[in-house]
């Protein structure tokens, strides 16, 4: 998908149609299985096979009866009836020729728009059925259903669907329009980027823009507008993209907690910055990236 403002976002893309109504379709499912044309796409612990060439990246697929034990997950039917399957597996298959285990922070933007949705959605399910394993009602174990969409729980019969938590980032400018940039204090010395933090439950996107910038460095911001989301599965977030105003005369506080240090930059003295090695931005396969890309005017 395409978003009015930010363009093409690395890992909001895909081909592949996800046919939703065959989840359900045992027999389908296992005729698609024994289909000689369908094709498998292994994860384990968020990674595939990858070949990277000429900063072009593309899947490993195997047959299904070439695919390791796991769950088996429906990632969809292209335009030519080839189904595609995940499977999340303890690990994955040997890796050779050119290809190597990568994950979707290092190669989604590299990859097509069909390999790009295919793995977003595979990593997504799979980090789920990795840490939902149990019924929060019961403790029974649950088993995958719905093609590996959703699990059930076979003591009381509850459906548990696959989680994703809602997080808001956001670029703040200045009357000056100068962006505000900010550096976590987990990330290596370098990097910085825009803010960002996770919807409170019973509070709306804007909410928590307003919410968090204020945390995070005491500027009230106004204006708040969105421009796009992004699925970021590292485990299981949401990225929703917004735009805030800061008015005139607030200095920043920065709350030290999660922040090492924060600062407006103008696109002159962010661009000396990032050529003199003083700071780095967040990979391109972000949302953050290509938010702070929008702000600049094109690539950095």
């Amino acid at each position: 998908m395409t978003s009015p403002v930010l363009g093409t976002l690395a890992l909001s893309r895909g081909t592949v149609d996800r046919v939703t109504a065959r989840r359900h379709d045992e027999q389908w499912l296992d005729a698609a299985w024994r289909d000689l044309r369908s094709r498998v796409l292994v994860v384990a612990e968020g990674e595939a096979l990858v070949k990277v060439d000429d900063e072009r990246a593309e899947l490993r697929f195997v047959l299904p009866e070439q695919a390791p034990e796991g769950t088996r997950l429906l990632l969809g039917q292209d335009s030519d009836g080839v189904v595609y399957f995940g499977v999340a597996a303890a690990g994955l298959p040997p890796a050779r020729g050119g290809f190597a285990p990568a994950s979707l922070r290092e190669v989604g933007s590299l990859l097509g728009d069909r390999d790009a949705g295919l793995l977003v959605h595979a990593v997504a399910l799979a980090n789920w059925h990795a840490t939902h394993t149990h019924c929060p009602r019961d403790g029974a174990p649950t088993v995958p259903d719905t093609a590996g969409h959703s699990t059930r729980c076979p003591a009381d019969g509850s459906e548990h669907f696959p989680r994703s938590d809602p997080a808001v980032i956001m670029l703040v400018t200045d009357p000056d329009d100068r962006c505000l940039l900010a550096r976590n204090a987990a990330w290596p010395g370098r990097r910085v980027s825009i803010l960002a933090g996770f919807v409170e439950p019973g509070e709306s996107a804007e909410q928590a823009v307003v919410r968090e910038v204020a945390e995070e460095t005491a500027i009230t911001v106004t204006n708040v507008r969105y421009v796009g989301s992004q699925p970021w599965p590292m485990p299981w977030s949401l990225m929703l993209g917004f735009r805030a105003d800061a008015p005139a005369g607030q200095d920043i506080v920065v709350d030290h907690t999660e922040l090492a240090e924060a600062r407006w930059f103008s696109r002159a003295e962010l661009l000396a910055s990032l050529h003199s090695g003083e700071v780095a931005l967040p990979p391109p396969s972000s949302i953050a990236r290509r938010i702070i890309e929008s702000w600049f005017g094109g690539p950095l």
